[in-house]
């Protein structure tokens, strides 16, 4: 594991009071250089998960804590605390401890939200498995991570997860339950599934949950008391330039404070119920969204497993949401399903749209259909866990549509031209960040964790971006060249190193182009080897089943070569421009 102690501002810690103020200031640049410092008026919070928790259970525990709206259930803060004690019992039963790596690969599930907080209570750290993951990724993600166990869904749409598991991990069929020994799998141990009978060596998820006994009980709190908030405790996977994805690695510190911060600037309280279908794997979700609910004792609201616009507006006005999250495309599929079906949505006020650029008329739509006069635009990445801006809620409409608002609380940054100089207001040049918010390292990787901390601690975000005189930050483009379609992050270098292995692929080059409703679509121009013969729906049929769905180029060309430079470097801008032209 790469530990950069240099390079986490995660010292300055100190106690606040359980009942957080949001931030006042709007913090300007200085003396007109692209350098902001987030307010510091709120003092950060040096504690785990399990001990915002229960300070949460303690002061709230009769509300209402997570809302299932499709199951009608619900559970109170005491119920969620009891609940989160069984799973955790039954998880030391198996031998799990602080420091194990478990993986959790489903949708959003009352499950998904007991393992989070039941890992992070005996110190195991989460890790998440994107649910349109496929067999090559799955198979990467539980051996980089070196996972001992994982929770997962029998099932989500099209993906049999299970089937999927045994396909990887055969000895499942012939193992007993928790003693898995797999040739392609050597960490993972134990398996659990989200079902009543899951099969030969695997175990139900009620079973786990009943496991534990009084032993296991008594050990909680101790464990606990023993837990640093400056562990790691989640791993995510964004994608990498280099091709395999990376494993961010956040601490409790990390995601704590900036689950208060996001929800401090919406003003929220006890009182707010707060609709989640952006995914839980997702920072948006399980930071932004759990945490940040349990940071305030606000109620979690879930319309379903997967986003659906009906479902999730039935579930504002049957719960009587006051907030939504979700990315610029969930709220155009919202705004007409609003228009073509009545939905009472008078108690909505705020809500978070993150992961794109907001197009004015969407804005105005949400504001005005809606209901929500105070909605909010964020800005981050998971390696800063993940908020950095964030708009006001009184921020004119304008500036919620042009910029991604103004700097967090106790967050540093800086805009520095190619050779590090922090350039003038309103020059663009690299975001870079630094403060508690900056993740604890790349998992099993100092090399590229080395490539984006340098050793004062600012992380390099791979962004273009400019500051006003007034502190605004607008996102005009990116270092990094990532397609970011409907929401999801796609570094073209993992997909062309993917379809590198089709054996008739020569050269291949990915990039996007504009979409309507995604945002981008993912492309290809693919070379065929001498003599070989390729269509694109040999493409897609060799992608399918491999890599997530959302990779998989919507655009495929076969060419006999790529336009290059005279150095021989690939013209993906030409490319590019051809395909919109031609679209």
């Amino acid at each position: 594991m790469t530990i950069l102690s240099e390079s986490l501002a995660h010292q300055i810690g100190g106690f606040a009071t359980p009942f957080d103020k949001t931030d006042q200031s709007g913090a300007a640049p200085r003396e007109g250089h692209s350098y902001v410092v987030g307010d510091k008026s709120v003092e950060l919070r040096h504690i785990t998960i399990p001990q915002l928790l229960a300070e949460t259970v303690a002061r709230h525990g009769p509300r209402d804590a997570v809302v299932l709206a499709k199951e009608g259930k619900t559970l109170s803060y005491y119920d969620l605390d009891r609940e989160v004690d069984a799973l955790a019992s039954g998880l030391l039963a198996l031998g799990l401890g602080k420091g194990d790596r478990l993986g959790i690969w489903s949708p959003n599930r009352l499950e998904w939200v007991l393992t989070q907080f039941a890992t992070a209570r005996i110190g195991i750290i989460l890790v998440n498995i994107n649910p349109a993951y496929r067999l090559a990724e799955l198979d990467y993600a539980l051996n980089k991570a070196g996972c001992k166990a994982l929770i997962l869904a029998e099932r989500f749409k099209s993906s049999d997860y299970l089937a999927m598991v045994r396909a990887l991990a055969p000895e499942l069929d012939t193992c007993a339950k928790g003693r898995l020994i797999s040739a392609k799998l050597p960490h993972l141990k134990i398996v659990i599934a989200m079902g009543d009978i899951p099969g030969v060596g695997v175990f139900a998820f009620t079973e786990i949950q009943r496991l534990g006994g009084p032993a296991q009980q008594l050990r909680l709190d101790g464990i606990t008391a023993g837990l640093n908030p400056d562990d790691p405790i989640n791993i995510q996977f964004t994608s990498g330039t280099t091709g395999a994805p990376k494993g961010a690695t956040l601490t409790h510190f990390n995601i704590v404070n900036n689950g208060r911060f996001v929800t401090g600037r919406i003003n929220f309280t006890e009182t707010d119920r707060l609709c989640i279908p952006v995914p839980l794997y997702h920072c948006f979700g399980m930071v932004m969204g759990t945490l940040g609910c349990v940071s305030k004792g606000a109620a979690m609201v879930f319309p379903g497993e997967a986003f659906d616009a009906h479902d999730t507006l039935s579930a504002v006005a049957s719960a009587r949401c006051t907030a939504i999250y979700g990315v610029p495309t969930m709220f155009v599929a919202m705004l007409e399903q609003a228009k073509a079906t009545h939905y009472d949505l008078s108690s909505l006020r705020t809500g978070i749209m993150a992961g794109a650029l907001c197009p004015i008329e969407v804005m105005r739509g949400v504001i005005e259909v809606m209901n929500m006069k105070q909605v909010t635009i964020c800005y981050g990445m998971t390696e800063t866990s993940p908020v950095s801006f964030q708009s006001f809620v009184d921020d004119p409409i304008e500036k919620r549509v042009t910029t991604v608002g103004r700097i967090h609380p106790h967050v540093e940054v800086k805009v520095i031209d190619e050779n590090g100089a922090i350039v003038p207001v309103g020059t663009s040049g690299e975001l870079c960040t630094r403060g508690y918010s900056v993740m604890y390292g790349y998992w099993d990787n100092s090399e590229k964790t080395a490539e984006a901390i340098d050793p004062n601690g600012w992380m390099r975000t791979g962004d273009l971006a400019e500051l006003d005189d007034q502190g605004f930050c607008s996102i005009v483009g990116r270092l990094k060249d990532m397609i970011i379609r409907g929401g999801e992050n796609i570094y073209p270098r993992e997909v062309e190193d993917f379809l590198f292995r089709h054996p008739s692929v020569m050269e291949v080059q990915v990039f996007g182009i504009p979409h309507a409703k995604l945002g981008e679509e993912v492309c290809a121009w693919i070379v065929p080897k001498p003599g070989k013969q390729l269509r694109d729906d040999s493409i897609r049929e060799f992608c399918s089943g491999q890599i997530a769905h959302f990779k998989i180029p919507g655009r495929i060309r076969i060419v006999d070569e790529l336009p290059m430079t005279v150095t021989g470097k690939p013209q993906k801008f030409i490319m590019r421009d051809w395909m919109i032209e031609n679209s």
